[in-house]
């Protein structure tokens, strides 16, 4: 019901996939630029419509007694800042131990502006072997941008040079991560 339903507003407002639907059993999804809770939305249109279920890590303020539950049904998995604890380690176990596993994160951490992107993305596909999906939400073309999985290598300079690529294409709000690579071209 609920995939029908959420399939139905990502066509009604017009959204359209464009690239290719991965076929990989395991994966990172890296969605940016984050800048608006309608983000979620789509994120729960495109699963029905690509047919694959990813999860997603949240900060774990939204879990709370009244809407955990809802967060957890609809994928969620929440993540502990306030505490000293390895989630790369974590996330990466939870990846070995399952043999389908789709996880969403937005590097940015926030819909604020940043100048830098957080790594752990990159160091959990590194450890568990798993390729990143780039995902781009081009909100002026209505277009939600996907890549080829990209594996890393443990050469960061290297690996992300793709990753910048991919999300210059992207149309609308460019956060200073951004803006910073396409003055100057240096990896931050």
């Amino acid at each position: 019901m609920l995939s029908t339903l959420t399939r139905w507003l990502f066509k009604l407002w017009g959204w359209r996939v464009v690239g290719p639907i991965p076929t990989v059993p395991k994966a990172i999804w890296v969605v940016a630029p984050h800048t608006t809770n309608w983000d979620f939305l789509l994120g729960l249109g495109i699963r029905p419509t690509i047919h694959i279920w990813i999860q997603y890590l949240a900060k774990s303020s939204l879990f709370t007694w009244y809407s955990g539950w809802l967060f957890r049904a609809l994928g969620g998995k929440p993540v502990y800042r306030d505490k000293s604890h390895n989630l790369v380690e974590a996330t990466a176990e939870v990846f070995n131990q399952n043999e389908r596993l789709h996880i969403c994160i937005a590097p940015e951490g926030t819909r604020s502006n940043v100048d830098k992107l957080k790594t752990g993305f990159y160091y959990i596909a590194l450890k568990a072997n798993v390729p990143l999906i780039l995902v781009g939400f081009d909100w002026p073309r209505k277009l939600i941008l996907l890549s080829e999985p990209l594996y890393v290598t443990g050469d960061y300079e290297k690996d992300m040079l793709p990753f910048y690529q991919f999300f210059s294409q992207v149309h609308g709000i460019k956060k200073d991560w951004l803006k910073q690579w396409e003055e100057t071209g240096m990896i931050a």
